[in-house]
C-alpha cells in the first residue's frame, strides 16, 4: 500500500510539473508572438527632423504606435516630393506632405498613386518671412522688394494668387533662385529682403538673422489652404483601410500630446535625433499649434473637408497654377479621414 502511495503522488508530482513547464512554455511563446504580431511600419517625416515633425516620435516613445499593433521606424523626409515618391515605390507606408504642393504635383503630372488620409495643420503655414529693418510689415510693402525662394516651392508657386488677394502688384515684386540650405544666411546677410518660409521657421530665422523675424502668413488671406497632410499609397489605402485608420489615430494621439507638452515633446525628439535643440523644437511646436485646428474644421483633429479641398483646387486653377483640374476624392480617401 505504501509503495503504491508513494507511485501515484510521484506520478502525481511529475504530471503536476509537466503542466506547470507547458504554461511557462506556453507563455514565453505567446509573449513572442504578440511581439512578433506588430506590424512593420515605415515613417518619413515631413522634412528632416525639426520641432514640427516630433509628434511621430512621441506616438512612439509614448508608445501609441505599438498599442495600435506597430513596430514604427521613422525616418528622416526630403520634402513634398520625397515623400510622395518614397511612398509610392514602396520604401515608406506614411509621411506629412503639404496639400498644396501635392494638389500641385498630382494636377501637373508629377506624381501619382498617393492619397491623404488625414490633416495635420488645417491651415497653410506658408508665409513670406523677413526681418526687421527691411522696411517691410505688411504684404503691400513687398513692392519694390526683392525674395529668394527655391524655383519649385510651395511657398512662390502661391505667390501670384497671394499677390492678387492681398492686394499686392505682382510685377512690382523681384523673385531670385536660392535653395534650402542658404535661403536664411541670404536673409541674413542683407542681399534680399525677404525669403520663402514656413511660419515655424520664425526661432531658426532669429537664431540666423540675429534679429527678429517679421512673417506675413498666406493664411491670413488664404483661409481655405491646408497644410501639411498625412499620405499613404492608393494600393495600402485600399487594401487596407483598418490598418490606415488605426495608424491615423495612433499618429494623431501623439499631435495632442506633443502640442499639449510641447518642451517633453521636444526632449523626446532631441533624445532620438542628434543635434536638436529642445528649445527651438519647443517653440516650433507652440507655433504650429495654432494652425492644426482652426474654425473652418471644427473641433476634430485631423479633420478634412471636401469643400474646403474643393476650394483650394479653384485657388490653383485661377491662379494658372494647375495644368489640369481635380476634384478632392482625386487626392484625398475621405472613408478613411477623420470628420469635421
Amino acid at each position: 500500500m505504501r509503495r503504491l502511495t508513494r507511485t501515484v503522488a510521484a506520478a502525481t508530482m511529475a504530471t503536476a510539473l509537466a503542466l506547470v513547464s507547458a504554461c511557462s512554455s506556453g507563455s514565453d511563446d505567446a509573449d513572442e508572438n504578440v511581439g512578433s504580431s506588430l506590424e512593420q511600419v515605415t515613417y518619413l517625416t515631413s522634412f528632416g527632423n525639426f520641432g514640427r515633425d516630433s509628434y511621430a516620435w512621441v506616438a512612439k516613445e509614448k508608445g501609441f504606435f505599438k498599442d495600435a499593433g506597430f513596430d514604427v521606424e521613422i525616418k528622416p523626409g526630403q520634402g513634398t516630393n520625397g515623400v510622395i515618391q518614397t511612398i509610392v515605390g514602396g520604401q515608406a507606408q506614411f509621411g506629412p506632405i503639404d496639400l498644396t504642393g501635392g494638389l500641385l504635383a498630382l494636377g501637373n503630372g508629377q506624381a501619382k498613386d498617393f492619397v491623404a488620409v488625414a490633416a495635420i495643420q488645417q491651415r497653410t503655414m506658408a508665409a513670406i518671412a523677413t526681418v526687421e529693418g527691411t522696411g517691410i510689415s505688411t504684404p503691400k510693402d513687398l513692392e519694390g522688394k526683392k525674395l529668394a525662394d527655391t524655383p519649385g516651392s510651395v511657398v512662390r508657386n502661391l505667390f501670384p494668387t497671394y499677390a492678387r488677394l492681398a492686394g499686392i502688384d505682382y510685377n512690382k515684386v523681384t523673385w531670385v533662385n536660392g535653395d534650402a540650405q542658404t535661403l536664411m544666411g541670404t536673409l541674413a546677410s542683407g542681399s534680399v529682403d525677404g525669403i520663402g518660409q514656413f511660419v515655424v521657421g520664425q526661432p531658426t530665422i532669429e537664431a540666423v538673422t540675429k534679429k527678429k523675424a517679421v512673417l506675413l502668413p498666406y493664411s491670413n488671406v488664404m483661409q481655405d489652404l491646408y497644410g501639411m497632410v498625412l499620405v499613404t499609397s492608393k494600393q495600402i489605402a485600399a487594401d487596407k483601410p483598418d490598418m490606415v485608420k488605426r495608424f491615423t489615430e495612433a499618429l494623431l494621439k501623439g499631435l495632442e500630446y506633443a502640442l499639449e507638452n510641447p518642451q517633453e515633446a521636444a526632449e523626446i525628439l532631441a533624445k532620438n535625433v542628434e543635434a536638436v535643440v529642445p528649445a527651438a523644437a519647443a517653440a516650433e511646436l507652440q507655433l504650429m499649434a495654432g494652425y492644426v485646428r482652426s474654425s473652418n474644421s471644427g473641433t476634430a483633429l485631423g479633420a478634412l473637408d471636401s469643400g474646403r479641398v474643393a476650394k483650394s483646387i479653384a485657388i490653383l486653377r485661377g491662379a494658372g497654377a494647375l495644368e489640369s483640374d481635380l476634384t478632392p476624392d482625386q487626392i484625398v480617401d475621405f472613408n478613411l479621414a477623420p470628420k469635421a
